[in-house]
């Protein structure tokens, strides 16, 4: 059904091979467009990204250790430190 081929980056112009083992991952996620860039100017775009993110830090609620977190600190909203995050997490999804 999926047979490989060759698509080019629109970054950088060059041509990447899109297989047919990519395009079955696509459609068994529901993915509705192909991939646009080829893998080395994705992952410069993905680390482009993270490091534009602005962090803020907060006073964890169940340590009150320091927390670095992506978002700004609302007051009377929970902000959690990594480990008490996904010990929250964890909590919450076992309901």
């Amino acid at each position: 059904m999926f047979q490989d081929r060759i698509l080019h980056c629109k970054e950088c112009g060059n041509e990447f091979p899109f297989t047919a083992d990519e395009q079955k991952f696509y459609a068994e996620r529901g993915f509705q467009n192909e991939p646009q860039r080829c893998n080395p100017c994705r992952n410069s775009r993905k680390v482009a990204v993270k490091r534009a993110r602005k962090y803020f830090i907060a006073s964890c609620t169940d340590c009150n250790e320091d927390a670095k977190i992506p978002f700004e600190p609302k007051p009377g909203r929970p902000a959690y430190c990594v480990d008490c995050y996904f010990k929250w997490r964890l909590k919450s999804r076992a309901k």
